[in-house]
């Protein structure tokens, strides 16, 4: 698709220092873009010789200090889009000096997440290495001590993400009264996650007369009224028909519910033999607990979502990285900016509430041109979210079945039973026929099979007293009609006697 620019009726874009589409159809080299030596040479190092759609289209425009709302897929080189025109933009300001005082924070970039805020320092690290321009990162989940002192030692490109960068300008440990220029990277993951106020407080405090530049692989309602209020005639880039995927991800759905989902997380890693997966799930509880279950059969996983440390978070994505996990199962907060080489396939436990984090879950395969696998775990309820998704990306998903091998328990008692039920079947006629003499003893033989406890437990043993109807003995019977009289009984000793009173005179003492 030819790369679309908006027009001065759409956007109020200027119509000097905007190049023509026509003029960016043949994608240049960095050496032909005009950036300064030392940031090409940079570039040079990291392999790379031909921009990407995005980034000639944007590094022209951003390069030339005008505003610029920039969309395409995941994966197409976003982050150099803006990075490279920043550091072109800030080499008339480098000095070699060590004086804090030299190193102002001149350039602001905001990210939504801890990850995406880390991969855009190591960017920005990546490319100004060869000059004396300063960056740092600064987010929550970490001790801001260290921080502090990396931002009073100065920084001329200040990543942040809004909410740790306003506990900075709160205990005014950070001065942006020289930003020039501003990023917001993922605007609309950042007004998702609720960081709208906090974004307003950050822009009224920067000086007016500055330079944003919006990038994001979508592009909403929202996101063009914040456009509006804090951007001056943005130049509208457009790589890609809006909110589509990767033409490299190949995406399937597949019918799952239940327990079904996480055995079919496991074939697929097993028969498929996948060394690197991120499975997405929508809850930090489900996220953990996926994990744990996972580990149980035999695949080496680790979970990664809001409630972990940052330390824990970083330790997880650095063993992914490496190689030393096979899964690793995370909520949205790693669908933006987790960008790890070589993912072969993605996988949908839970498909998301937001069609487009759809897109930017299954951006995390299929990047720099290589091919990925997109793959998607639907329950009947969730068919909706999938429909969603296909209106969003303008497509129709694939649907499929999965083979899922039964449990090896499972197969066991099945097989069990059917020899259980075989056994009864052929037992019958013998049984039947022994009795068929006597009806009466067939029914006492059929109700007594009834009584018959389950076959491996040892029948109980029973006192054959207790199974004879009540009889009351004569002894009883005698007793309850003719009672006994303690004090008339002569043969007993009267109540008096046991207490002590003497014994009465007989007749015959009388007598006497």
């Amino acid at each position: 698709m030819t790369p679309t620019q908006s027009t001065p009726e759409n956007t109020g874009a200027h119509d000097s220092a905007v190049p023509e589409a026509a003029e960016i159809q043949a994608l240049p080299s960095f050496e032909t873009l005009g950036l300064h030596e030392a940031i090409l040479r940079a570039v040079k190092d990291t392999g790379y010789t031909t921009a990407t759609p995005i980034q000639a289209q944007a590094l022209p425009v951003a390069m030339a200090g005008q505003d610029v709302m920039g969309a395409a897929q995941t994966g197409t080189g976003k982050t150099a889009a803006f990075t490279l025109p920043i550091l072109h933009r800030l080499m008339p300001f480098a000095s070699a000096s060590a004086s804090p005082a030299r190193h102002p924070v001149r350039a602001l970039i905001l990210t939504p997440t801890r990850e995406l805020a880390d991969q855009v320092y190591e960017s920005v690290a990546r490319y100004g290495k060869h000059t004396p321009l300063r960056s740092t990162v600064v987010f929550g989940g970490v001790d801001i001590a260290a921080q502090k002192v990396a931002l009073r030692n100065g920084c001329e490109v200040l990543i942040a993400t809004p909410g740790r960068l306003l506990d900075h300008l709160t205990q005014k440990t950070v001065n942006l009264s020289q930003v020039g220029i501003l990023v917001l990277d993922e605007a609309d993951r950042m007004l998702d996650m609720g960081f709208l106020p906090d974004l307003d407080r950050i822009i009224r405090s920067l000086p007016e007369g500055r330079q944003t530049l919006l990038f994001s692989a979508t592009f909403s309602n929202d996101i063009r009224k914040l456009a509006r209020t804090y951007m001056k005639h943005p130049v509208e880039l457009e790589v890609a028909q809006r909110n589509a995927t990767a033409d490299t991800v190949t995406q399937i759905a597949y019918p799952a519910q239940g327990d079904e989902k996480r055995a079919a997380v496991v074939h697929l890693v097993k028969s498929r033999k996948l060394n690197q997966v991120i499975v997405f799930s929508n809850t930090k509880i489900g996220t953990a607990r996926l994990a744990r279950q996972l580990e149980k059969d035999g695949i080496r996983a680790e979970s990664i979502h809001g409630d972990k440390t940052q330390a824990e978070r970083m330790k997880a994505l650095e063993a992914f990285k490496a190689g030393e996990l096979e899964v690793l199962v995370a909520t949205d907060v790693a669908a933006r900016g987790l960008d790890v080489a070589g993912i072969p396939c993605v996988i949908n436990y839970d498909l998301p509430y937001n069609a487009e984090d759809y897109v930017h879950r299954i951006g995390r395969t299929g990047r720099a041109g290589a091919s990925g696998d997109a793959i998607s775990l639907f329950a009947p309820n969730e068919e909706k979210l999938l429909i969603e998704i296909e209106k969003l990306t303008r497509q129709t998903m694939e649907r499929g079945t999965l083979d899922l091998p039964r449990p090896e328990g499972a197969r066991r008692s099945s097989h069990s039973a059917g020899e259980s039920a075989a056994g009864a079947t052929s037992r019958a006629p013998a049984r039947f026929a022994d009795n068929a003499s006597t009806g009466i003893a067939a029914a006492a033989n059929s109700r007594s099979s009834s009584r018959r406890p389950p076959s491996g437990r040892s029948k109980p043993p029973v006192d054959e007293f207790f199974l004879k109807p009540y009889e009351p003995s004569p002894t009883a019977s005698t007793s309850r009609a003719q009672p006994s009289n303690p004090i008339k009984d002569k043969n007993k000793p009267a109540i008096g006697l046991l207490l002590g009173a003497r014994k009465p005179p007989t007749s015959e003492s009388n007598q006497s």
